[in-house]
């Protein structure tokens, strides 16, 4: 029988651990999880929070999104419904109604039971069947590389990172991936990726300031962010809602309204303007003769009459309006809402605190970054079958090829294990930097195989250390070449050089020792 040592064990050990880490158990619980839950929705109002794993929907398993897509085919769609009553504008008013029917929903946690329609007000998705994480060229979205409009130091830097942080979280989106990256001149610049997101989305949220102000005349009342704003209403049908839609020219209008609180500081700045501000005598009677103009980013967006009644007053609750349009009154409701919800985000951050240029803006669809993920498997598996055909032509001998092949199985299992833990989203240079090391390890076994075959004037001992000394040299060659690539192109290649070091690096210290120790064995040294 043939004795392991300890190398071979500790790799096998690694190996187990790195194979296991990578698989997501969770998923063997099910398949669909909650992802978001819409405040004041049915689902929220039964207690359905975010996390929980979807077992069934009426009886009906839920094991895909398919099977989630069908059982909500069973269920009454929600569809906007037009209240036609005349008020007092004589517009139309819009909502999102529908039929209800009794819904029985199982997850890991309870069993809810509930009437609603098709629209649950929830978000869910695919659990995820390993915990490798995707970089935006295998799952689509939205990549911007931004550039402030000076220099920064390390804390201007941080505090715009926090912001832009901020700022999408109060947006609502999720995979949000922000971080800072230099090139070599030593530039600081922002990177921001956001998975299913699209450019312009990107676009309209990072490279516009998004400074808000309210003026009456020339002067300011107030601005966006927590100095004059201590409350903006969000979710909220109570003071946050689509107001009314009507017709327009070549398509329809709605209006949104939305309550904000301001502070001490700017109630007074408000009661100070408009106290010097007199009774309109024309045809608007009842307000005073100046309108509170709100301005985003210096561009009139609306204009709100003051009733005479808050003259001189240090009101505290002032309430926004504004609009959005579309074709369809379908697409001019989805239009007011995302405009509130936009304004609503700068109300509350404020405006960013340097004016930002995008210098790079990418765009992956979903679909695109499939056929890249398929692709990258079939170059990997050519790659995978050339290095084995060559090694087997070489040697002409099984019991020299298979451990190689095992050896390089080994070291992409340990990498992905790595990169998991580390929480490193796999893009295309890393999986170019994971085959770059791959190949690395097949020299440096090749090396190995020969010293072992060629210098027999050498014991096995001294024909390992002189192959090993070959290897840390070539190791050390390769890492401090690696270096000026992490600031290379603004960090884009970033990840080739992580996942390379990591394949080199696993390769020296834990697969070529263990590669040593099998090699002296079938060598019979």
């Amino acid at each position: 029988m043939v004795k392991i040592g300890f190398r071979i064990w500790i790799l096998i050990i690694l190996l187990i651990i790195g194979a296991l880490f990578i698989i997501n158990w969770q998923s063997f619980s099910g398949n669909i999880v909650i992802k978001e839950v819409q405040p004041n929705s049915t689902a929220s109002e039964q207690g359905i929070i975010a996390g929980e794993i979807i077992k069934e929907i009426n009886g009906h398993s839920i094991n895909s999104i398919e099977d989630y897509a069908e059982a909500l085919a069973y269920l009454p769609e929600a569809v906007p419904i037009l209240d036609n009553e005349t008020n007092i504008s004589n517009e139309s008013n819009i909502s999102i109604g529908g039929p209800r029917e009794k819904i029985i929903i199982i997850t890991d946690k309870s069993e809810y039971i509930f009437l609603a329609n098709s629209n649950l007000g929830i978000t869910v998705s695919e659990i995820p069947k390993t915990r490798i994480k995707t970089g935006l060229d295998l799952r689509g979205g939205a990549r911007a590389l931004v550039e402030p409009e000076r220099p920064l130091d390390a804390n201007e830097m941080a505090g715009l990172l926090e912001t832009v942080r901020y700022r999408l979280n109060v947006y609502g989106l999720i995979d949000v991936n922000i971080r800072e990256i230099s090139d070599l001149t030593g530039n600081r610049y922002m990177m921001v990726e956001l998975a299913g997101a699209t450019p312009r989305e990107l676009q309209d949220l990072i490279s516009k300031q998004g400074k808000f102000e309210a003026k009456i005349g020339n002067k300011t009342v107030f601005v966006g962010g927590q100095k004059d704003i201590t409350f903006v209403c969000r979710n909220d049908a109570s003071c946050a809602y689509i107001e009314q839609c009507s017709e327009i020219e070549g398509g329809e209008i709605c209006r949104f309204n939305f309550e904000i609180h301001l502070s001490e500081h700017a109630a007074k700045k408000h009661a100070e303007i408009t106290s010097r501000l007199k009774e309109d005598i024309g045809d608007k009677v009842g307000y005073l003769n100046e309108t509170l103009d709100l301005f985003l980013d210096d561009i009139l967006v609306d204009t709100l009459l003051i009733d005479v009644s808050l003259k001189g007053q240090e009101t505290t609750r002032v309430a926004i309006s504004g609009s959005g349009t579309g074709t369809t009154r379908v697409e001019a409701y989805e239009a007011a809402q995302d405009n509130m919800k936009k304004l609503q985000t700068i109300l509350i951050t404020g405006s960013l605190p340097f004016k930002l240029n995008i210098v790079k803006l990418d765009s992956v669809s979903p679909l695109l970054g499939k056929e890249f993920t398929k692709n990258v498997f079939i170059v990997a598996l050519a790659v995978f079958l050339a290095v084995c055909l060559i090694i087997y032509l070489r040697y002409r001998r099984f019991i020299l090829f298979l451990p190689v092949i095992i050896t390089l199985v080994s070291e992409v299992i340990l990498v992905l294990a790595i990169a998991a833990i580390i929480n490193w989203n796999l893009d295309l240079p890393s999986i170019a930097g994971i085959i770059a090391a791959l190949g690395t390890g097949v020299d440096d076994q090749i090396i190995m195989i020969d010293e072992m075959r060629v210098s027999r004037q050498y014991s096995a001992k001294q024909r390992i250390k002189r192959a090993f000394f070959i290897i840390f040299v070539a190791y050390a060659t390769t890492a401090l070449a690696l270096l000026p690539l992490w600031s290379a192109g603004a960090g884009l290649l970033r990840g080739f050089v992580v996942t390379t070091l990591l394949g080199i690096t696993v390769g020296v210290f834990i697969t070529r020792p263990a590669f040593a120790e099998i090699l002296r064995k079938i060598t019979k040294d």
